[in-house]
Protein backbone atom coordinates (compact mmCIF):
# COMPACT_ATOMS: atom_id res chain seq x y z
CA UNK A 1 0.00 0.00 0.00
CA UNK A 2 1.51 3.38 -0.87
CA UNK A 3 0.72 6.66 1.22
CA UNK A 4 -0.27 10.13 -0.22
CA UNK A 5 -0.67 13.60 1.22
CA UNK A 6 -3.35 15.52 2.96
CA UNK A 7 -2.20 19.17 1.18
CA UNK A 8 -1.42 17.39 -2.57
CA UNK A 9 2.26 17.25 -3.66
CA UNK A 10 4.54 20.35 -4.48
CA UNK A 11 7.22 19.51 -7.18
CA UNK A 12 10.27 18.62 -5.00
CA UNK A 13 8.33 14.87 -4.15
CA UNK A 14 6.38 12.38 -5.46
CA UNK A 15 3.06 11.60 -5.36
CA UNK A 16 2.83 8.51 -3.10
CA UNK A 17 5.32 6.50 -0.75
CA UNK A 18 5.93 3.78 1.00
CA UNK A 19 5.24 2.86 4.40
CA UNK A 20 8.78 2.99 5.65
CA UNK A 21 9.44 6.11 3.86
CA UNK A 22 6.49 7.77 5.20
CA UNK A 23 7.59 6.80 8.85
CA UNK A 24 10.73 8.11 8.04
CA UNK A 25 9.82 11.43 7.00
CA UNK A 26 6.70 11.78 8.05
CA UNK A 27 5.96 15.63 6.95
CA UNK A 28 4.39 16.03 3.15
CA UNK A 29 4.16 18.72 0.58
CA UNK A 30 3.40 22.18 2.02
CA UNK A 31 3.73 20.83 5.46
CA UNK A 32 0.97 18.40 5.15
CA UNK A 33 0.74 14.76 6.40
CA UNK A 34 0.99 11.17 5.03
CA UNK A 35 -2.21 9.19 4.50
CA UNK A 36 -3.00 5.49 3.06
CA UNK A 37 -3.98 5.88 -0.72
CA UNK A 38 -7.06 3.68 0.73
CA UNK A 39 -7.84 1.64 3.15
CA UNK A 40 -8.48 -2.28 3.29
CA UNK A 41 -12.61 -3.25 4.13
CA UNK A 42 -12.88 -5.44 7.42
CA UNK A 43 -16.00 -6.58 7.50
CA UNK A 44 -18.08 -9.57 9.88
CA UNK A 45 -16.14 -12.45 8.25
CA UNK A 46 -13.09 -10.35 9.66
CA UNK A 47 -14.58 -9.95 13.28
CA UNK A 48 -15.61 -13.56 12.89
CA UNK A 49 -12.18 -14.38 12.08
CA UNK A 50 -10.86 -13.25 15.11
CA UNK A 51 -13.45 -13.68 17.85
CA UNK A 52 -10.40 -15.83 19.66
CA UNK A 53 -7.51 -14.30 18.17
CA UNK A 54 -4.86 -12.98 20.34
CA UNK A 55 -4.23 -9.03 20.39
CA UNK A 56 -1.13 -10.05 18.22
CA UNK A 57 -2.59 -12.28 16.22
CA UNK A 58 -5.49 -9.50 15.77
CA UNK A 59 -2.56 -6.79 14.77
CA UNK A 60 -0.66 -9.04 12.93
CA UNK A 61 -3.48 -9.77 10.58
CA UNK A 62 -4.55 -6.21 10.21
CA UNK A 63 -1.36 -5.00 9.76
CA UNK A 64 -0.87 -7.13 6.41
CA UNK A 65 -4.32 -5.83 5.23
CA UNK A 66 -2.52 -2.57 4.91
CA UNK A 67 0.63 -4.42 2.92
CA UNK A 68 3.44 -2.73 4.88
CA UNK A 69 6.91 -2.77 3.43
CA UNK A 70 7.95 -4.14 6.75
CA UNK A 71 9.06 -7.85 7.03
CA UNK A 72 7.06 -9.99 9.06
CA UNK A 73 9.73 -10.88 11.24
CA UNK A 74 10.38 -7.51 12.54
CA UNK A 75 6.35 -6.81 12.59
CA UNK A 76 6.56 -10.13 14.83
CA UNK A 77 9.23 -8.74 16.89
CA UNK A 78 7.67 -5.78 17.48
CA UNK A 79 4.30 -6.87 18.51
CA UNK A 80 5.75 -9.58 21.03
CA UNK A 81 6.85 -5.94 23.04
CA UNK A 82 3.04 -6.40 24.35
CA UNK A 83 3.57 -9.11 26.11
CA UNK A 84 5.33 -6.49 28.42
CA UNK A 85 2.20 -5.30 29.54
CA UNK A 86 0.63 -6.11 33.01
CA UNK A 87 -1.48 -9.04 30.93
CA UNK A 88 -0.10 -11.30 28.22
CA UNK A 89 -3.44 -12.43 27.47
CA UNK A 90 -4.52 -8.90 27.35
CA UNK A 91 -2.57 -5.93 26.93
CA UNK A 92 -6.16 -3.49 26.64
CA UNK A 93 -9.00 -5.00 29.35
CA UNK A 94 -12.77 -4.02 28.63
CA UNK A 95 -13.95 -3.36 31.93
CA UNK A 96 -17.75 -3.10 31.99
CA UNK A 97 -19.12 -0.55 34.94
CA UNK A 98 -22.58 -0.08 34.07
CA UNK A 99 -25.21 -1.31 31.93
CA UNK A 100 -24.68 -0.62 28.45
CA UNK A 101 -20.93 1.57 29.51
CA UNK A 102 -17.49 -0.10 29.04
CA UNK A 103 -13.96 1.34 30.14
CA UNK A 104 -11.49 0.66 27.45
CA UNK A 105 -8.36 0.32 29.73
CA UNK A 106 -5.04 1.43 27.39
CA UNK A 107 -3.11 2.34 30.54
CA UNK A 108 -1.60 -1.04 31.48
CA UNK A 109 1.96 -0.43 29.51
CA UNK A 110 5.49 0.37 30.84
CA UNK A 111 4.49 3.62 31.03
CA UNK A 112 0.65 3.75 32.02
CA UNK A 113 -0.84 5.81 29.54
CA UNK A 114 -2.26 5.03 26.25
CA UNK A 115 0.84 5.62 23.70
CA UNK A 116 2.69 2.75 25.00
CA UNK A 117 -0.16 0.93 22.81
CA UNK A 118 1.57 2.49 19.67
CA UNK A 119 4.89 3.59 20.62
CA UNK A 120 6.14 0.26 21.67
CA UNK A 121 5.47 -1.30 18.72
CA UNK A 122 6.21 1.50 16.12
CA UNK A 123 9.37 2.16 18.47
CA UNK A 124 10.82 -1.13 17.96
CA UNK A 125 10.01 -1.10 13.77
CA UNK A 126 11.64 1.90 13.60
CA UNK A 127 14.56 1.48 14.66
CA UNK A 128 14.53 -1.73 12.63
CA UNK A 129 14.38 0.14 9.73
CA UNK A 130 16.81 2.56 10.64
CA UNK A 131 19.19 -0.05 11.38
CA UNK A 132 18.47 -1.52 8.13
CA UNK A 133 19.22 1.02 6.04
CA UNK A 134 22.42 1.66 7.91
CA UNK A 135 20.93 5.30 8.42
CA UNK A 136 21.12 7.51 11.73
CA UNK A 137 18.27 9.44 12.62
CA UNK A 138 17.06 12.05 15.02
CA UNK A 139 13.67 11.88 16.40
CA UNK A 140 11.86 14.57 17.60
CA UNK A 141 9.43 14.00 19.86
CA UNK A 142 6.86 17.04 21.41
CA UNK A 143 4.92 15.89 24.42
CA UNK A 144 1.84 17.41 26.63
CA UNK A 145 2.85 14.18 29.21
CA UNK A 146 2.13 11.02 28.09
CA UNK A 147 4.00 10.57 24.12
CA UNK A 148 7.56 11.45 25.53
CA UNK A 149 7.39 8.95 28.33
CA UNK A 150 6.69 6.66 26.04
CA UNK A 151 8.89 7.36 23.30
CA UNK A 152 11.84 7.57 25.38
CA UNK A 153 10.99 4.01 26.96
CA UNK A 154 10.82 2.82 23.58
CA UNK A 155 13.61 4.50 21.73
CA UNK A 156 16.50 4.60 25.07
CA UNK A 157 19.56 2.08 23.87
CA UNK A 158 18.29 1.53 20.35
CA UNK A 159 20.95 1.69 17.23
CA UNK A 160 21.29 4.44 14.88
CA UNK A 161 18.46 6.43 17.07
CA UNK A 162 18.75 9.61 18.87
CA UNK A 163 15.67 11.62 20.90
CA UNK A 164 14.95 14.88 21.46
CA UNK A 165 11.49 15.26 23.87
CA UNK A 166 10.45 18.93 24.42
CA UNK A 167 7.75 18.84 27.22
CA UNK A 168 5.81 22.45 28.26
CA UNK A 169 8.13 22.62 31.57
CA UNK A 170 5.24 23.69 33.91
CA UNK A 171 2.43 21.75 32.08
CA UNK A 172 2.95 18.25 32.69
CA UNK A 173 2.10 16.28 36.23
CA UNK A 174 5.24 15.11 38.58
CA UNK A 175 4.97 12.01 37.65
CA UNK A 176 4.51 12.53 33.34
CA UNK A 177 7.76 14.90 34.29
CA UNK A 178 9.51 12.38 36.33
CA UNK A 179 9.42 9.46 33.95
CA UNK A 180 11.27 12.03 31.48
CA UNK A 181 13.99 13.71 33.44
CA UNK A 182 15.48 10.60 35.32
CA UNK A 183 15.99 8.90 31.67
CA UNK A 184 19.53 8.24 31.56
CA UNK A 185 20.28 6.86 28.11
CA UNK A 186 22.91 8.51 26.46
CA UNK A 187 21.08 8.75 22.98
CA UNK A 188 17.96 10.60 24.98
CA UNK A 189 17.80 14.15 25.60
CA UNK A 190 14.77 16.08 27.25
CA UNK A 191 14.50 19.86 26.94
CA UNK A 192 11.61 21.50 28.83
CA UNK A 193 10.83 24.94 27.46
CA UNK A 194 9.17 27.50 28.58
CA UNK A 195 5.65 27.48 26.82
CA UNK A 196 2.64 24.95 26.12
CA UNK A 197 2.12 22.51 24.22
CA UNK A 198 0.83 24.09 21.01
CA UNK A 199 4.46 25.66 21.39
CA UNK A 200 6.57 22.24 21.49
CA UNK A 201 4.43 21.27 18.86
CA UNK A 202 4.81 24.07 16.16
CA UNK A 203 8.53 23.72 16.92
CA UNK A 204 8.57 20.11 15.71
CA UNK A 205 6.84 20.42 12.37
CA UNK A 206 9.23 23.53 12.20
CA UNK A 207 11.98 21.91 12.46
CA UNK A 208 10.96 19.07 10.40
CA UNK A 209 9.97 21.56 7.47
CA UNK A 210 13.28 23.43 7.88
CA UNK A 211 15.72 22.82 4.98
CA UNK A 212 18.76 24.39 7.13
CA UNK A 213 18.11 22.52 9.96
CA UNK A 214 18.23 19.48 7.90
CA UNK A 215 20.93 20.30 5.91
CA UNK A 216 23.08 20.93 9.60
CA UNK A 217 21.64 17.64 10.57
CA UNK A 218 22.96 15.75 7.04
CA UNK A 219 26.73 17.04 7.76
CA UNK A 220 26.63 15.03 10.78
CA UNK A 221 25.19 12.31 8.66
CA UNK A 222 21.37 12.26 10.54
CA UNK A 223 17.95 12.11 9.27
CA UNK A 224 15.38 13.35 10.97
CA UNK A 225 11.68 12.10 11.89
CA UNK A 226 9.28 12.17 14.36
CA UNK A 227 7.36 10.45 17.09
CA UNK A 228 4.30 12.54 17.54
CA UNK A 229 1.05 11.17 15.94
CA UNK A 230 1.76 13.54 12.87
CA UNK A 231 3.57 9.83 12.28
CA UNK A 232 1.39 7.61 10.83
CA UNK A 233 3.79 4.63 12.12
CA UNK A 234 1.85 5.88 15.29
CA UNK A 235 -1.26 6.22 13.76
CA UNK A 236 -1.56 2.39 12.39
CA UNK A 237 -0.98 0.45 15.87
CA UNK A 238 -4.09 2.90 17.27
CA UNK A 239 -6.43 1.41 14.96
CA UNK A 240 -5.90 -2.17 16.21
CA UNK A 241 -7.37 -1.43 19.91
CA UNK A 242 -10.69 -0.23 18.60
CA UNK A 243 -11.45 -3.40 16.35
CA UNK A 244 -10.40 -5.01 19.68
CA UNK A 245 -12.64 -3.62 21.94
CA UNK A 246 -15.34 -4.58 19.78
CA UNK A 247 -14.07 -8.16 19.83
CA UNK A 248 -14.25 -7.84 23.39
CA UNK A 249 -17.55 -6.76 23.70
CA UNK A 250 -18.39 -10.28 21.22
CA UNK A 251 -16.57 -12.32 23.76
CA UNK A 252 -18.28 -10.75 26.35
CA UNK A 253 -21.80 -11.26 24.22
CA UNK A 254 -22.68 -8.03 25.29
CA UNK A 255 -23.48 -7.31 21.56
CA UNK A 256 -24.56 -9.29 18.34
CA UNK A 257 -21.83 -9.08 15.33
CA UNK A 258 -23.13 -5.84 13.14
CA UNK A 259 -24.64 -4.58 16.03
CA UNK A 260 -23.18 -0.41 16.43
CA UNK A 261 -21.48 0.82 19.28
CA UNK A 262 -20.45 4.71 20.69
CA UNK A 263 -16.69 4.80 21.05
CA UNK A 264 -16.15 7.74 23.06
CA UNK A 265 -12.40 9.59 23.09
CA UNK A 266 -10.81 11.45 25.09
CA UNK A 267 -8.84 14.09 22.47
CA UNK A 268 -6.24 16.40 22.25
CA UNK A 269 -4.22 16.01 19.38
CA UNK A 270 -6.82 13.98 17.71
CA UNK A 271 -4.76 10.75 16.82
CA UNK A 272 -6.47 8.47 19.04
CA UNK A 273 -10.02 8.95 17.96
CA UNK A 274 -9.18 9.29 13.89
CA UNK A 275 -7.65 5.45 14.86
CA UNK A 276 -11.56 4.62 15.62
CA UNK A 277 -12.64 6.81 12.17
CA UNK A 278 -10.08 4.50 10.25
CA UNK A 279 -11.66 1.62 12.15
CA UNK A 280 -14.98 3.13 11.05
CA UNK A 281 -14.32 3.32 7.54
CA UNK A 282 -12.48 0.27 7.09
CA UNK A 283 -16.56 -1.68 8.44
CA UNK A 284 -16.09 -1.51 11.96
CA UNK A 285 -19.58 -1.04 13.32
CA UNK A 286 -19.93 2.30 14.82
CA UNK A 287 -23.22 4.98 15.20
CA UNK A 288 -21.07 8.04 16.45
CA UNK A 289 -17.34 9.00 17.24
CA UNK A 290 -17.97 10.83 20.85
CA UNK A 291 -15.20 13.94 20.92
CA UNK A 292 -14.55 14.62 24.74
CA UNK A 293 -12.75 17.54 25.12
CA UNK A 294 -11.77 19.61 28.36
CA UNK A 295 -11.89 23.40 28.74
CA UNK A 296 -9.97 24.26 25.74
CA UNK A 297 -12.60 23.24 23.51
CA UNK A 298 -11.54 24.17 20.10
CA UNK A 299 -13.01 20.67 19.08
CA UNK A 300 -16.29 20.83 20.40
CA UNK A 301 -16.81 24.21 18.81
CA UNK A 302 -15.35 22.78 15.11
CA UNK A 303 -17.86 19.92 15.21
CA UNK A 304 -20.94 21.91 16.60
CA UNK A 305 -20.20 24.72 14.34
CA UNK A 306 -17.94 23.65 11.77
CA UNK A 307 -15.43 27.01 12.96
CA UNK A 308 -11.97 25.86 13.92
CA UNK A 309 -11.04 29.35 15.62
CA UNK A 310 -7.83 30.13 17.58
CA UNK A 311 -7.40 33.83 17.14
CA UNK A 312 -7.93 34.64 20.49
CA UNK A 313 -7.40 31.80 22.17
CA UNK A 314 -5.98 31.33 25.26
CA UNK A 315 -4.45 27.34 26.09
CA UNK A 316 -5.53 26.88 29.61
CA UNK A 317 -3.89 24.49 31.85
CA UNK A 318 -6.64 22.07 33.30
CA UNK A 319 -6.49 18.90 35.27
CA UNK A 320 -6.28 17.33 32.01
CA UNK A 321 -3.11 18.09 30.78
CA UNK A 322 -2.37 15.65 27.84
CA UNK A 323 -5.84 17.16 26.26
CA UNK A 324 -4.48 20.93 26.63
CA UNK A 325 -3.90 21.14 23.38
CA UNK A 326 -5.42 24.55 20.58
CA UNK A 327 -4.12 22.98 17.30
CA UNK A 328 -4.84 19.27 16.80
CA UNK A 329 -2.64 17.78 14.43
CA UNK A 330 -5.23 15.04 12.96
CA UNK A 331 -7.47 16.77 12.20
CA UNK A 332 -6.56 16.86 9.07
CA UNK A 333 -6.45 14.17 8.12
CA UNK A 334 -10.30 13.50 9.12
CA UNK A 335 -10.34 16.99 6.65
CA UNK A 336 -8.19 15.29 3.69
CA UNK A 337 -10.93 11.95 3.71
CA UNK A 338 -14.14 14.34 3.93
CA UNK A 339 -13.15 16.99 1.29
CA UNK A 340 -10.37 16.25 -0.27
CA UNK A 341 -6.34 17.72 -0.67
CA UNK A 342 -7.22 20.82 -2.64
CA UNK A 343 -9.99 22.03 0.42
CA UNK A 344 -7.45 20.63 2.65
CA UNK A 345 -4.57 22.53 2.02
CA UNK A 346 -6.99 25.71 1.67
CA UNK A 347 -7.96 25.28 5.31
CA UNK A 348 -5.01 24.57 7.00
CA UNK A 349 -3.35 27.70 5.31
CA UNK A 350 -6.30 29.59 6.32
CA UNK A 351 -5.34 27.79 10.11
CA UNK A 352 -1.96 29.07 9.75
CA UNK A 353 -2.43 32.49 8.39
CA UNK A 354 -5.39 33.46 9.61
CA UNK A 355 -5.65 31.37 12.61
CA UNK A 356 -9.11 30.13 11.73
CA UNK A 357 -11.50 28.31 9.13
CA UNK A 358 -14.77 27.90 8.35
CA UNK A 359 -16.14 24.81 7.07
CA UNK A 360 -19.61 25.38 4.74
CA UNK A 361 -23.42 23.92 6.05
CA UNK A 362 -22.18 20.66 3.76
CA UNK A 363 -19.25 20.37 5.00
CA UNK A 364 -20.22 20.34 8.66
CA UNK A 365 -23.40 17.93 7.65
CA UNK A 366 -20.26 15.52 6.35
CA UNK A 367 -18.50 16.39 10.01
CA UNK A 368 -21.63 15.58 11.57
CA UNK A 369 -22.50 12.51 10.18
CA UNK A 370 -19.43 11.38 12.10
CA UNK A 371 -18.69 12.81 15.31
CA UNK A 372 -20.75 14.38 17.85
CA UNK A 373 -18.79 16.83 21.06
CA UNK A 374 -18.71 18.22 24.16
CA UNK A 375 -15.88 19.47 27.02
CA UNK A 376 -16.27 18.82 30.41
CA UNK A 377 -14.93 21.68 33.33
CA UNK A 378 -12.57 21.09 35.64
CA UNK A 379 -15.07 20.86 38.40
CA UNK A 380 -17.34 18.52 36.32
CA UNK A 381 -14.70 16.32 36.18
CA UNK A 382 -13.49 15.78 39.49
CA UNK A 383 -17.55 14.69 40.40
CA UNK A 384 -17.19 11.99 37.76
CA UNK A 385 -14.22 10.91 39.37
CA UNK A 386 -15.81 11.02 43.17
CA UNK A 387 -18.64 9.59 41.36
CA UNK A 388 -17.07 6.63 39.59
CA UNK A 389 -15.21 5.87 42.19
CA UNK A 390 -18.14 5.75 44.84
CA UNK A 391 -19.44 2.81 41.97
CA UNK A 392 -15.84 0.72 42.80
CA UNK A 393 -13.85 2.79 39.74
CA UNK A 394 -11.24 4.50 39.88
CA UNK A 395 -9.84 6.73 36.88
CA UNK A 396 -7.97 9.49 35.48
CA UNK A 397 -9.03 13.24 34.41
CA UNK A 398 -8.76 12.73 31.07
CA UNK A 399 -11.04 9.67 31.38
CA UNK A 400 -13.42 11.45 33.47
CA UNK A 401 -14.03 13.73 30.16
CA UNK A 402 -15.72 11.19 28.74
CA UNK A 403 -18.60 10.79 31.87
CA UNK A 404 -20.22 14.33 30.37
CA UNK A 405 -20.21 12.97 26.77
CA UNK A 406 -21.77 10.45 27.58
CA UNK A 407 -24.58 11.80 29.77
CA UNK A 408 -25.47 14.43 27.31
CA UNK A 409 -24.97 12.44 23.77
CA UNK A 410 -25.27 8.93 24.17
CA UNK A 411 -28.33 6.63 23.65
CA UNK A 412 -28.89 4.57 26.49
CA UNK A 413 -29.56 1.90 24.65
CA UNK A 414 -26.79 1.59 22.77
CA UNK A 415 -24.05 0.03 24.15
CA UNK A 416 -20.74 3.26 24.45
CA UNK A 417 -17.20 2.51 24.94
CA UNK A 418 -14.98 4.80 27.01
CA UNK A 419 -11.30 5.28 26.34
CA UNK A 420 -9.29 5.59 29.52
CA UNK A 421 -6.28 6.81 28.45
CA UNK A 422 -4.02 7.16 31.52
CA UNK A 423 -3.83 5.38 35.06
CA UNK A 424 -4.79 7.02 37.98
CA UNK A 425 -1.08 6.73 38.86
CA UNK A 426 -0.20 9.68 36.60
CA UNK A 427 -2.67 12.48 37.93
CA UNK A 428 -2.93 11.32 41.80
CA UNK A 429 -2.70 14.73 43.19
CA UNK A 430 -6.05 15.67 41.13
CA UNK A 431 -7.56 12.48 42.15
CA UNK A 432 -6.97 12.90 45.88
CA UNK A 433 -8.84 16.54 45.34
CA UNK A 434 -11.77 15.01 43.96
CA UNK A 435 -11.99 11.81 46.43
CA UNK A 436 -11.03 13.66 49.80
CA UNK A 437 -10.64 17.94 48.87
CA UNK A 438 -7.18 17.48 49.97
CA UNK A 439 -5.02 20.46 48.24
CA UNK A 440 -1.42 21.19 47.72
CA UNK A 441 -0.56 17.41 48.76
CA UNK A 442 2.70 16.17 46.67
CA UNK A 443 2.64 13.20 44.06
CA UNK A 444 4.25 11.14 46.46
CA UNK A 445 1.63 11.49 48.90
CA UNK A 446 -1.08 11.73 46.90
CA UNK A 447 -0.23 8.23 45.65
CA UNK A 448 0.18 6.86 48.89
CA UNK A 449 -3.19 8.25 50.16
CA UNK A 450 -5.00 7.02 47.15
CA UNK A 451 -3.56 3.77 47.49
CA UNK A 452 -4.51 3.38 50.84
CA UNK A 453 -7.80 4.73 50.22
CA UNK A 454 -8.76 2.63 47.44
CA UNK A 455 -6.60 -0.34 48.43
CA UNK A 456 -4.93 -0.73 44.75
CA UNK A 457 -0.85 -0.86 44.94
CA UNK A 458 1.13 1.50 43.27
CA UNK A 459 3.16 0.13 39.93
CA UNK A 460 6.74 -0.20 40.92
CA UNK A 461 8.07 1.79 37.70
CA UNK A 462 5.83 4.57 39.12
CA UNK A 463 6.89 4.13 42.58
CA UNK A 464 10.63 4.02 41.79
CA UNK A 465 10.18 7.41 40.43
CA UNK A 466 11.06 9.49 43.42
CA UNK A 467 14.28 7.72 44.14
CA UNK A 468 16.02 8.35 40.64
CA UNK A 469 18.85 11.17 40.03
CA UNK A 470 17.55 13.67 37.80
CA UNK A 471 19.48 13.50 34.23
CA UNK A 472 17.92 16.24 32.33
CA UNK A 473 17.59 19.63 33.94
CA UNK A 474 17.23 22.19 30.56
CA UNK A 475 14.43 24.43 30.92
CA UNK A 476 14.94 26.87 27.55
CA UNK A 477 13.57 29.88 25.75
CA UNK A 478 11.15 28.36 22.57
CA UNK A 479 13.51 30.56 20.65
CA UNK A 480 16.77 28.49 22.08
CA UNK A 481 15.33 24.89 20.78
CA UNK A 482 17.50 24.47 18.02
CA UNK A 483 20.26 25.36 19.25
CA UNK A 484 20.39 23.51 22.18
CA UNK A 485 19.34 19.93 20.07
CA UNK A 486 22.34 20.51 17.75
CA UNK A 487 24.78 21.06 21.11
CA UNK A 488 23.26 17.59 22.18
CA UNK A 489 24.39 15.99 19.09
Amino acid sequence: MNFIQTRGCDANRVISVSFSQAILSPIASFGGLYVPENFPHLGEEFLSKHINSSYKELASDLLSRFEIDISQDVIDEALELYDKFDDVTNPVPLVKLKENLYISELYHGPTRAFKDMALQPFGKILSCVAQKREENYLILVATSGDTGPAALETFKNQKNIQVVCLYPANGTSDVQRLQMVTEDASNLKVIGIKGNFDDAQSALKNLLASKSFINRLKERNISLSAANSVNFGRIIFQIIYHIHNYLELLRQEAIGIGEKVYLNVPSGNFGNVLGAYYAMLMGLPVEKLLISSNENNILTRLIQTGIYDIRDADLKQTTSPAMDILKSSNVERVLFSLYGSDRTKELMNDLDSKHIYTLTAKELEKLQEIFVADFCSDIEGKKYIKSAFNDGYLMDPHTATCFKTHETLSNPNIKSIIYSTAEWTKFSTVIANALTGEVDAKDSEALKAISKEANVEIPEMIKSLFNKKIVHESIIEKEDIEKEILKFL
